[in-house]
């Protein structure tokens, strides 16, 4: 498959200062109203910072503009259709263009006109390998990862259910590259990132009997060879976990000033011998060496209930002089920390843990935070985050500030960082909670305004609820400063979706549903 790299000592230094550079060029780069990647940048903000056709003014104005039926058939047992929309400009033939991409399960690459929803081109990777076990929800046998664009190369990079790595031109779909071996057929990789020509991604869920692991791929490197780096080494699929240590928040491999970070699911926990569950694992870019990690010192009660943080992927972000790691899960306790000294000396210590924002029945399934956060900064510099909860909030956290009635099914949360003036310190403090929503999707945030999805499924993965019909996907605008509702396209989504986020750009908004619809949300004329 490629360089193994397995962890078997305790975590070297690595140097801040080029961390740093290579951490802030990016973040400058990433300044476009296009969406060329998971959570719009690198950091996985989910803070599209060039949107100016929406706002707090207009958002109101919101209507479907069109809906494009793709030819990916949904499956019952296949409850992602369709990847995350990205969005960017292209030069076509008649001059500028902004097309939509999206790949289908069925290893099927979509180019779709932003302006009309007609498909500009599309591709099919046909996958005619036996899968190693039968399909079901957890472990479908297909596409998972959302693709990543390299605007400069004028290149989408994909990666298939056959374990091949593709590179599509965004003109005209041809090849731009011989597809490459990446991850192992039917395995479950997670979004792609693509940060100096590598390529990255997380494998996760123990699919085709695949052990956990980071890989790479250097674009540069003529042998296309990969590297690996396994967050569970010496414990294999099959042990009694169904995926011991796998990072599977959306978001895939992170970056951050020492390099990449992620979150891994429950899993013993000795670094030492390159076990690494329950923890925030930083690893150096390229040849994944272990550089830094922080562990919940709950990290036994976290593996006893499946709490795991493996859920969701952590979000970075720069706030006074540090540069500050997001992290959360299930339990839906925040902690902030140093993403230069993740966990202090013992590897333990966050700089700031808040109280848990809701999951108060230590429920592994229909509560707590899945996927992702957003963060944003206002025009006066405050910063905050922004997190899904899906279920009640907890009965002993602290107040919001705003608050729209009952939460029973699920919300969006706000917090504001702030320095704390007493230890001098980041902490959070609570702004807003949403409007009541079934099971919401990662938020996003674009010029004043946060956009989050219903999903209208539950975390389960099913689609009844049981007992309780679940209701189709809804798009929610909210106000970013005070979380009052701005928009609803009650009724005009036909479907549920599934490990998905909103995209904004250009004056559009871009939802993906299970029945295999591309949905364009835009300002009426």
């Amino acid at each position: 498959m490629g360089d193994r790299f397995i962890p078997k000592s305790r975590i070297p230094a690595l140097g801040v200062a080029v961390g740093l550079a290579v951490f802030l060029v990016p973040c400058l780069a990433a300044a476009q109203n296009e969406w060329v990647t998971w959570g719009y940048d690198q950091q996985r903000t989910g803070w599209n910072r060039s949107e100016n056709l929406l706002s707090k003014d207009n958002v109101s104005q919101l209507e479907l503009k069109w809906k494009a039926q793709l030819s990916t058939s949904p499956r019952e047992e296949v409850l992602s259709t369709l990847t995350a929309p990205l969005v960017a400009s292209v030069n076509g033939p008649q001059g500028p263009v902004t097309r939509v991409f999206v790949v289908g399960s069925d290893n099927t690459v979509y180019a779709i006109n932003s302006d009309t929803g007609e498909i500009a081109w599309q591709r099919q990777f046909p996958n005619t390998m036996t899968a190693p076990s039968r399909a079901d929800y957890r472990c479908p046998n297909t596409q998972n990862a959302t693709p990543v664009i390299d605007k400069d190369a004028g290149t989408i990079y994909v990666s298939m259910s056959d374990g091949k790595l593709r590179g599509l031109s965004l003109v005209d779909g041809r090849d731009r590259m011989p597809a490459a071996d990446f991850t192992t057929p039917f395995a479950r990789n997670w979004s792609l990132n693509l940060i100096d020509g590598v390529i990255y991604s997380s494998t996760a869920r123990g699919c085709a009997e695949t052990p956990t692991r980071f890989t790479s791929l250097d674009l540069k490197d003529p042998a296309r060879r990969t590297v690996d780096f396994y967050t569970s080494a010496g414990v294999p699929p099959g042990s009694g976990k169904e995926d011991p240590s796998g990072a599977w928040g959306r978001g895939g491999l992170v970056l951050g000033p020492k390099g990449l970070y992620a979150q891994t699911a429950d899993g013993p926990y000795d670094p030492g011998s390159g076990q690494l569950g329950e923890t925030v694992v930083a690893v150096s870019l390229k040849n994944f060496r272990l550089v830094d990690s922080y562990t919940p010192p709950n990290w036994e009660y976290l593996n006893k209930k499946d709490l795991d943080i493996g859920a969701v992927s952590p979000v970075i972000f720069p706030f006074d002089k540090w540069t500050l790691v997001a992290s959360v899960g299930k339990e839906s306790a925040i902690a902030l920390l140093d993403a230069s000294n993740l966990g202090g000396a013992d590897h333990h210590t966050p700089l700031y843990q808040s109280p848990r924002w809701g999951n108060d029945e230590e429920m592994l399934h229909d509560r707590g935070i899945w996927g992702s956060m957003a963060t944003w900064q206002d025009s006066q510099g405050k910063r905050f985050l922004i997190m899904p909860m899906q279920g009640p909030p907890s009965k002993g956290a602290p107040k919001f500030k705003y608050s729209y009635g009952n939460a029973e099914q699920g919300s969006v949360m706000a917090f504001e960082v702030r320095r704390d003036p007493e230890k001098g310190k980041p902490m959070l403090d609570p702004v807003w909670i949403s409007r009541d929503m079934h099971a919401p999707d990662p938020p996003v945030v674009a010029n004043g305004v946060v956009y989050a999805l219903q999903t209208g499924k539950n975390a389960t993965e099913t689609r009844s609820g049981g007992r309780i019909p679940t209701p189709n996907a809804v798009l929610y605008a909210f106000d970013a400063e005070t979380g009052q509702q701005l928009y609803s396209s009650e009724k005009l989504i036909d479907s549920f979706t599934h490990f998905s986020e909103p995209v904004v750009a250009g004056g559009k908004v871009y939802v993906c549903t299970w029945d295999g619809k591309v949905y364009a949300f835009g300002l009426k004329k």
